[in-house]
């Protein structure tokens, strides 16, 4: 279970926070190759005391919750999503019981310090992206990680990113900027460069506000296996998804 530190007591029920306006994530929960490779490729920063910005119902939670993890607070502004990840994680049987608070980093003591802050496709949801990352690094402990995964390349905004509540899509370096100055850089690179193809396709052809269930397994099944491969070959230098990292001196 998470420590006292590490899981701060629960808001009480009248507290109101935003209603996540996608419907994506019960598609994308079952991407399952997908977050194995993004979940393998994260899980060397992820331990310790984590906290996890954005959990949802936790889709992303039994990928990237591993061995090294002391413990896991789950946070997650909209009540009704948190409300689903206590079942959601125990059937994955991930190692840690997360801890589950509805709210956002505002909400959380300002003593409450952790050795890794994840945001895996959740800063994009972020409108004022640079203020969130600064309020996440002084919630670290020396020598800890902030994980950040979102959608990459701003010509790839479409329909279904303004469906979902994004303000933004990052490059490396985009994504780098926003980072705090008080953190240090650690790497940037990109996943799943097959994955530019069919997000391209989506923007120029398709311009659908939501991916079709059969359209998330072929891209799973399909093309994730192939990024897999590729991705090492190529320098992790261009993907559907970019990555940073930086660390507390």
């Amino acid at each position: 279970m998470a420590s006292h530190e590490a899981t701060p007591d629960p808001l009480p029920s009248d507290t109101q926070h935003d209603c996540y306006v996608g419907t994506e994530l019960p598609l994308f929960a079952k991407a399952v190759r997908w977050k194995s490779y993004f979940g393998k490729v994260l899980t060397p920063y992820v331990r310790g005391d984590v906290l996890e910005v954005g959990a949802g119902f936790g889709g992303s939670t039994p990928f990237l919750c591993n061995r090294n993890v002391h413990s896991w607070t789950a946070l997650e502004p909209d009540a009704q999503l948190a409300g689903q990840l206590p079942t959601f994680v125990r059937e994955a049987e991930v190692p840690v019981e997360p801890g589950v608070q509805v709210g956002t980093l505002t909400d959380l003591p300002g003593e409450a310090r952790f050795d890794c802050i994840t945001y895996i496709d959740v800063l994009e949801h972020i409108e004022h992206d640079a203020t969130e990352l600064a309020r996440a690094a002084s919630h670290l402990r020396p020598g800890g990680h902030l994980v950040v995964l979102s959608p990459a390349y701003p010509w790839l905004f479409s329909a279904f990113d303004h469906a979902v509540g994004h303000f933004r899509r990052y490059t490396a370096k985009s994504l780098r900027e926003a980072g705090p100055s008080s953190l240090l850089p650690v790497t940037f690179f990109y996943l799943d460069a097959v994955g530019v193809a069919a997000s391209f396709a989506n923007r120029l052809m398709l311009k659908q506000s939501s991916p079709t269930i059969q359209q998330v397994a072929f891209w799973d099944r399909r093309i994730i296996p192939i990024s897999v491969v590729l991705d090492p070959l190529l320098l992790r230098s261009f993907g559907r998804s970019v990555v940073g990292v930086w660390k507390m001196p």
